[in-house]
């Protein structure tokens, strides 16, 4: 529907979102998020045959990306992340990690050096992660403070509620 109104919601749409920025207020709309469960496989009875699916308004999604991808750009500016992190990181996952470690190892080996492994699970990191914590290092990697402000009430205003079948 969006596409379809493009002409004449765009510039208002842009109006809100740079206004959004610039206060750091995140419209109420765009921090909720309806749940809905979408079956996988198995039986439908299991409630653990679903996974859910989170829907948000696509304005706040657009504005997310937006704002992740100031962070992103000045993160990588001033070279806050190495280019041994592969978890969160554009272009990189755990597959190219796979391929990355066992070659660095081989090579530590071959200079004679010891080598210890661990490796650790931090899936569903984000959600435990401190908010808190997460703003103080954005705030201390020098990130403006337009967008960590933006991020700060966007991440402590979402709320979010399960949707089945039109009832929530």
């Amino acid at each position: 529907m969006l596409r379809e109104v493009t002409d004449i919601i765009a510039e208002r749409l842009s109006i809100i979102s740079e206004r959004s920025w610039r206060t750091g207020e995140v419209p109420e709309d765009w921090r909720k998020a309806n749940v809905t469960p979408i079956f996988k496989k198995g039986k439908k009875e299991d409630p653990g045959n679903y996974r859910p699916v989170s829907l948000n308004s696509i304005p706040g999604k657009v504005m997310e990306q937006l704002i992740l991808e100031a962070i992103n750009k000045q993160v990588e500016e001033k070279k806050v992340i190495t280019s041994s992190q592969h978890g969160f990181t554009k272009g990189k996952s755990c597959l190219t990690n796979l391929i990355a470690f066992p070659d660095d190892m081989t090579g530590w080996v071959d200079e004679g050096r010891a080598v210890d492994v661990v490796y650790l699970d931090f899936s569903k990191a984000f959600d435990i992660v401190s908010n808190d914590i997460l703003l103080g290092k954005l705030r201390k990697c020098g990130l403006d403070e337009w967008s960590v402000k933006w991020t700060e009430n966007w991440l402590n205003g979402r709320t979010q509620r399960v949707v089945i079948s039109g009832s929530s």
